[in-house]
């Protein structure tokens, strides 16, 4: 099922309730007062909030996390699979290079190949500011943007043993290439799945003085059989997140700290 973007009015802001006036007894008045009070604190908690947020747009520093190094954090060789270097030009990147340049500091790209033969396209695209225009963008509109046709195009909850994962499938093809495709975002340590809980992870960093980062994890397969494919993937995803550190795991899948430790997720 296809969907917009979804878009935000800026500046929105809810009506404040009118205060009562018309009653002249005590308790009328008393009302009023409190309803003053009650307005006033919401005001005044608003104006501390703002002040806080433009504080730290010009104190901002980088985010606590350990710095990202894409080639050192995945494995090439883990649960069966391993890395095909010969074929990690099949991997194709449905953005022009100076965009990719511009949005990433990092990407990693590789083919892996289970033991009966199938083949995963693995492509994750790390960014250490997240914020505004160097957001990631989304592959649904970035493959129509290189000549792909976007034949479906929908949600879904990758279940690992640490947690779900929400994510976003699409199938798209260009001539004889058939690419079901699995992503998801993250910024910072949490996994996103709208516009607006990427506002609200941001608008956390941003109380703290840190800029968000995050990046674009991409698994996708060539196959005409797109059940198939994401069977496949789920496979591959889950392996891998059993594959690397807890640390890793979390910056990769946005998954929680507390699940990443081994403690039940909730599903």
């Amino acid at each position: 099922m296809f969907s917009g973007p979804v878009r935000f009015k800026p500046g929105a802001v809810a009506a404040l309730p009118a205060l009562s006036g018309s009653r002249t007894d005590g308790l009328g008045w008393g009302l009023g007062v409190k309803r003053s009070a009650v307005v006033l604190a919401a005001v005044m908690c608003a104006a501390s909030i703002g002040a806080i947020a433009v504080q730290s747009g010009t104190q901002q520093v980088a985010s606590p996390n350990p710095a990202v190094k894409l080639d050192s954090m995945v494995p090439t060789r883990f649960a069966g699979w391993r890395e095909e270097p010969q074929r990690a030009a099949r991997v194709v990147n449905p953005q022009a290079k100076d965009l990719l340049d511009k949005l990433y500091s990092q990407i990693l790209t590789r083919t892996y190949v289970n033991a009966d033969g199938y083949r995963v396209m693995l492509s994750i695209a790390y960014g250490h500011d997240q914020r505004g225009g160097l957001q990631a963008h989304k592959p649904e509109v970035c493959y129509p943007a290189q000549g792909f046709t976007l034949q479906s195009l929908t949600t879904a909850v990758l279940g690992t043993a640490f947690g779900s994962i929400p994510a976003t499938r699409l199938f798209a093809s260009i001539g004889e290439r058939k690419e079901p495709v699995t992503y998801w975002f993250t910024v910072g340590d949490s996994a996103i799945s709208s516009s607006l809980e990427k506002r609200i992870v941001e608008f956390r960093y941003r109380l703290t003085g840190q800029i968000p980062d995050g990046l674009l994890f991409r698994v996708s397969s060539i196959d005409g059989d797109p059940a198939r494919a994401y069977e496949f993937q789920n496979q591959f995803v889950s392996n891998l997140l059993e594959s690397v550190p807890p640390a890793d795991r979390v910056r990769l899948s946005g998954l929680s700290k507390l699940a990443s430790n081994g403690s039940p997720a909730i599903q």
